[in-house]
């Protein structure tokens, strides 16, 4: 019988790249997105679910969509959004959708899942930023909200280990996805200075694998050089 996993923001980027990944693995995939229908990627055993994970009162209508829940033994934490700009330009209404999205949301999604992923002895994976663990300039919401998204997963790691729950903290630095779409930065046109979503999908697959009997709990992953390039806009 096939293993069931849930990953959040599954329709583009990186959390496309992990669900492609784990239908090769022979999962069966839940994906849980704001858009599924501009996603092309159409697979028998890939479900998307339309859900809006910044208001959290949408989980448990997304819950009941999860028609084979008590099989879960995978969740992936994917789904992010992100505004950069001076705090005083900030609007209350972004900052709370950054908190939802990657605070809330995720905290109560976990919460809802985690009897089930006890019972089947299962897996929990965070897709943090290095701007959680850094100074991002202009960053100052997005930096935080991942701050607190990256303490949650340790302090989880330490709650589930003792009921065979492995709780993995993935940190990647600069990736070359539509993140950067709205941004004035995006990143540099040296191949070696960005990471694809596809390796950051190869490093999930390699942790979920692994049989070595140990458990990496956080893994930051970055690119061979740093470099980065400020958009030109058009007057």
């Amino acid at each position: 019988m096939k293993k069931v996993a849930v990953v959040t923001g599954a329709s583009r980027g990186i959390g496309l790249a992990i669900a492609k990944k784990l239908l090769r693995m022979d999962f069966i995939v839940y994906g849980i997105c704001r858009h599924p229908e501009k996603c092309q990627e159409l697979y028998e055993d890939f479900h998307l679910i339309k859900g809006d994970l910044s208001d959290p009162n949408s989980i448990p209508k997304i819950l009941n969509l999860l028609t084979e829940k008590d099989r879960i033994s995978l969740l992936i934490h994917s789904a992010g959004i992100a505004y950069f700009a001076p705090v005083e330009e900030l609007s209350p209404e972004k900052i709370v959708e950054m908190v939802q999205v990657h605070l809330t949301s995720p905290m109560i999604l976990t919460s809802s899942l985690t009897r089930i992923l006890k019972k089947n002895e299962g897996r929990i994976v965070f897709i943090g930023s290095i701007s959680g663990d850094q100074i991002s300039p202009w960053g100052n919401v997005y930096g935080s909200v991942k701050a607190g998204i990256h303490q949650y997963a340790r302090l989880l790691f330490d709650e589930l280990r003792k009921y065979s729950v492995k709780v993995h903290l993935v940190i990647p630095d600069i990736t070359k996805t539509d993140f950067y779409n709205h941004l004035s930065i995006e990143p540099d046109q040296d191949p070696k200075s960005y990471l694809l979503p596809d390796q950051i999908a190869y490093v999930v697959e390699h942790l979920i694998l692994d049989q070595s009997g140990f458990v990496v709990p956080e893994i930051v992953v970055r690119p061979e050089i740093f470099k980065i390039k400020r958009k030109k806009f058009k007057l």
